[in-house]
Formats: C-alpha cells, structure tokens, sequence
C-alpha cells in the first residue's frame, strides 16, 4: 500500500507506506528531486537495514527516523509501516517549537532506533489506521488532518526517543536543547567548519562546557560528532557520485587531498580511493602481505 497526498498550491507532499516490498530511497540517483524526511517502523522480525552504505540492525518493533538526504533500503520492505514528508508540507525546522525535534530526532550520524512497548505499539497501530482513514477521505480538511496527524506522530516519536536516549531528569529540557541547536548547527555548517570552538561560539558557550554538557548526556565528545558528519558525507560522495577525490576533498572544506585522505583513514581505516574501489584496495593489502 503506497498512499499520497500532494498540495499543488505548495509542492507539499506526504506518504503513506504499508506492505511495500519495493520500498527504499536511493538520494543520489532516482530520488534527488524528492527530499523526503522518513519515519520507519519494523513490525516484522528483526532485519538489516543499509543507511548511506553502512548496514544496521534494524530490532523489530522499533522506529527508525532519516533525514533527506540520506540513501537506504530495508531487507524485508514489506515489514516496514513509513512516513514520508518533505519541508513544504512540514517544516521541521520553522516549526520546532511545536515538535521539538530538530537536531536530536533526525540525524546524520547517529541512527536512533527506538524500541516500542505494547502501549506504544498499539498506539501507533492506531495512528497508522487512522492515517490511511484519512488518506482515502478526500474532502476540504483532509489537509488539514493528516497534516495534525503528522505533527501528532512526530511529537509522539520523539518523546519515545527522549524517554530513552536521553536523561532528561538530570537537566532542564534548555540544557538538552543545546546539544539540539549543537547538532544542527553542525548538520548545516560542516562543509566549512570543522572546530569545536566556532560551535561553543555560535551557543554562547565555552568548549569545555559543551563538552562537560555532552558528556552528562552520555553523547559523544563534539569533536567526534563532527569529524564523523564529515565522514559520512564523504562515504557517500565516493559511493554514490563520480566526483573526484580532489572536488571532495574542497566540498568538504578541506585545502589539501593529503591531509583529506589522512583526515579519511583515520576515521575509516582505509583511504579515499581503496574506499571507492574495494577490489582494488584489498589488491594493494595482499602485495604487503
């Protein structure tokens, strides 16, 4: 079952997934024009599922949130109940005072998968059967339901993942904001700015503190958090595009391809070129050996 709407007025577009044994995103290719944020629940077992190259498992009955620009696919589609929106439809970011996601729920590098209790199960099951109700209810408010219903869902998910990854008890919720605002900062400067401290400046923070405040959240260091939103950019322009080392190498806001590559080996335990051609990579280790 595959639902749309879509406001021609807007570009606004939202699905509906369901039993969809074809169902994944492929950004660099068939889906570029289509910037669709992703909500995923595994009702079946548990399986493999592949973001940006990398595969994860995917526990069953958990929640599974991709940003846009991120490529995936799934080993069993068919089990998987989804969600897709892009910004004209809901805008995560103008609207983050009312769902509070931005910079936790969605992110590059660290996937959250969210495990449901029965209670969270059944109320899922239910917000699912009430969107299809309205997905096939054309009418002068559909629109307007199933873009409620969507807000419902995402404030929903949301504090299923806070209940869980982070000890909100300890803190004020403006202190966990900070890691928020700290995350997606990075998501849309790190091309450019690779240092901790230009991040401590922009949240009126020293680095240590941002530091100090990561770790009572059990984050990982800031520094990591960058350097791996780096990496991760840099895994799919060698996988999924023809651009050379050294047109990465200055995307990513790097001046010279050596200190790139070191920079990429580091990080990946092999270099730029073995990472695009494996064949060739693990040629060159057998000659050593």
């Amino acid at each position: 079952m595959k639902l749309k709407l879509r406001e021609e007025n807007t570009g606004g577009e939202l699905l509906f997934f369901k039993e969809e044994s074809g169902f994944n995103r492929l950004f660099f290719t068939t889906d570029r024009f289509n910037k669709y944020f992703t909500i995923a629940w595994n009702t079946a077992e548990s399986q493999t599922v592949t973001i940006d190259g990398a595969a994860h498992d995917f526990p069953s009955n958990s929640m599974l949130t991709l940003l846009f620009n991120q490529s995936f696919s799934f080993e069993n589609a068919a089990g998987i109940v989804a969600w897709q929106f892009n910004r004209e439809f809901y805008c995560i970011i103008d609207h983050d005072s009312e769902v509070s996601c931005v910079g936790f729920l969605f992110s590059s590098t660290d996937h959250l998968f969210i495990k449901l209790n029965d209670h969270a199960k059944q109320k899922l099951q239910l917000l699912s059967d009430i969107f299809i109700e309205e997905f096939k209810t054309s009418d002068n408010i559909q629109n307007e339901m199933l873009l409620v219903l969507l807000k419902r869902l995402i404030i929903y998910v949301t504090q299923l993942a806070k209940s869980g990854y982070a000890p909100v008890k300890k803190l004020q919720d403006e202190r966990f904001h900070i890691i928020r605002k700290f995350n997606l900062l990075v998501e849309a400067n790190f091309k450019t700015e690779h240092s901790v401290s230009f991040y401590a400046d922009q949240l009126c923070k020293a680095p240590k503190t941002l530091s100090n405040l990561f770790a009572i959240f059990n984050q990982k260091p800031p520094s990591q958090i960058i350097q791996e939103r780096i990496t991760v950019e840099a895994k799919r322009l060698l996988c999924y595009t023809d651009r050379s080392i050294k047109h990465i190498t200055f995307d990513l806001g790097f001046e010279d391809v050596a200190y790139f590559s070191n920079f990429f080996k580091k990080n990946t335990g092999v270099a730029p070129s073995d990472f695009r051609n494996p064949v060739e990579g693990s040629k060159k280790g057998n000659k050593h050996n």
